[in-house]
């Protein structure tokens, strides 16, 4: 399960900490764009481990309805056409475009096989069906407390960008200043008031 340990130094533990939006509205954009940032890479994190755990849940299961059809195809043999089905389906949860790649790719899927540590799956067929529920099982918990997570992440990533957004809507940024701070250069602030 995914634990929020509060004070702790991961990523995760500083984004879902109560304070982590706290006083957003007098922050500098430039804070702001960056605390935006920081969650919008560990929704990225969460999304790919999630990807990790419905691939193996899809594969334990295409096993399971072998044995239970009587099969003889190996699930190995139609591993792509397995990953595909939930690829190409239709989208479940609050999936968004993403475009950061994951972070901590080799550490999720460290994490993803050392939840069911002997269960190999690679060779499903020389499972029992007590290890295969044990591992689906498992699997579709683990998978729970990530998406649990990964919607308090979004959640923090849209009310980061729902006060960026409104420093746009309401002039106190500006795509200028936005595109001058990309190149790293000093920006005028937005104009307010009245010129004489």
């Amino acid at each position: 399960m995914i634990e929020v340990r509060p004070g702790g130094r991961r990523r995760i533990d500083r984004v879902l900490a109560p304070d982590y939006t706290k006083g957003i509205e007098q922050r500098p954009l430039g804070e702001v764009r960056a605390l935006r940032d920081e969650a919008a890479q560990e929704e990225t994190d969460l999304s790919y481990l999630r990807r990790l755990l419905h691939a193996r849940i899809d594969i334990v299961r295409a096993e399971q309805g072998r044995r239970s059809e009587g099969g003889s195809a190996s699930v190995v043999d139609q591993l792509a056409k397995i990953l595909a089905v939930n690829a190409l389906g239709p989208a479940t949860g609050h999936g968004r475009y993403q475009t950061l790649e994951p972070s901590r790719a080799e550490a999720h899927r460290r994490h993803v096989e050392a939840l069911v540590a002997d269960v190999d799956l690679s060779d499903v067929t020389s499972l029992s069906d007590g290890k295969l529920d044990q591992a689906l099982r498992t699997f579709v918990a683990e998978e729970a407390s990530v998406s649990q997570r990964r919607r308090e992440v979004q959640a923090v990533v849209d009310r980061l960008n729902a006060e960026i957004a409104s420093r746009y809507q309401q002039g106190r940024a500006s795509v200028d200043e936005l595109l001058a701070a990309a190149r790293g250069e000093p920006a005028e602030p937005p104009e307010t008031g009245d010129r004489d």
